[in-house]
């Protein structure tokens, strides 16, 4: 099912400081009377894409796009190996949100997000459930340390020939912890030993998605400009290595904070990247939250996931 609105332009932007000599850039676009609604990207790292605009009625939503730290148009960007990632962290990332929002002059937001984007989402939503009017997460992350043992361990069992090169992009006396031991590759100052660790890491993430629908053929990851495999690459390596900086099940235990607030879950049964205990278990601990899997989706979405989507934003737009 194709996104139902035309691509409009954003009607305001800017770039907006948030300290630690970080600037994010934002755009809001819709109607400047509307609903108001924020999109929080995934990866970490990927940035902002407009396609997004084409999910929410213009006419009806007042739409905000931003792009996280040391990715997509803020700056410093991480593609520069002398950025630090000293000051990116998922606290930093729930209080440029908060600060974006009293930027803005708004009072409530909806919230949308999939993969990485609702994990950080379900952060921010936990700090300032007064904030949230609505959540809508496409492809439940909670990037505890078990999902990510099992995206970039367990999965390998799918995948064996692509995981062994996988494994073989670090030396073997580091392949006890391979996203700490890409994460200090992805951020070396040796350009070729970074570019190496980012293709490969791409090649892994690829591999993953290769069995959905939407993605043969394709590299939603290798295929990306080479500013945008870096960033996504040394920020991604960065959070998993580090937990997130959340406690295993922190967001889980959490969940309760955010009664109240209506909520749909929407995730693929054929998620390899994220499989759908994850969904599960967080509509189990969140009440009134309403989950969907769907049978023909995977991390990508599919017809059916669109579709719920779309008709979700429509009744929140109400």
């Amino acid at each position: 099912m194709p996104a139902p609105y035309p691509l409009t332009a954003p009607y305001d932007h800017g770039l907006f400081d948030v300290g630690d000599g970080n600037r994010i850039h934002w755009e809001v676009s819709g109607n400047p009377e509307g609903k108001p609604a924020v999109v929080v990207h995934g990866g970490p790292g990927t940035g902002s894409s407009a396609h997004n605009r084409k999910l929410f009625d213009p006419d009806r939503y007042r739409l905000v796009l931003f792009d996280q730290r040391g990715c997509g148009r803020s700056t410093p960007h991480v593609a520069d190996p002398a950025t630090s990632l000293a000051h990116n962290t998922t606290p930093h990332l729930v209080a440029d949100l908060e600060k974006l929002r009293q930027h803005l002059g708004i009072e409530r937001w909806l919230l949308f997000g999939g993969s990485w984007g609702s994990t950080l989402i379900l952060a921010y939503a936990q700090a300032h459930p007064e904030r949230v009017s609505e959540i809508v997460l496409a492809g439940v992350t909670m990037t505890r340390r078990s999902e990510t043992a099992w995206l970039y361990g367990g999965a390998g069992r799918f995948f064996p020939e692509a995981y062994e090169r996988f494994r073989a992009g670090v030396p073997e006396e580091e392949r006890d912890d391979l996203v700490a031991a890409y994460a200090r590759r992805a951020s070396s100052h040796d350009l070729a030993v970074r570019d190496r660790a980012v293709a490969d890491w791409c090649a892994w993430e690829d591999a993953v998605l290769g069995l959905e629908a939407d993605a043969p053929g394709t590299n939603p990851y290798g295929d990306r400009p080479s500013d945008g495999r870096i960033s996504l690459v040394r920020i991604a390596s960065h959070y998993f290595s580090h937990g997130a900086w959340l406690e295993e099940d922190e967001l889980l235990r959490g969940a309760h904070r955010l009664a109240g607030i209506p909520a749909v879950l929407l995730q693929g049964r054929h998620d390899l990247a994220g499989p759908p205990h994850t969904a599960w278990e967080l509509a189990r601990a969140w009440p009134g939250a309403e989950l969907t899997i769907f049978g023909d989706s995977g991390h990508l979405g599919g017809a059916g996931m669109r579709e719920a989507l779309a008709e979700a934003l429509e009744r929140f737009a109400q």
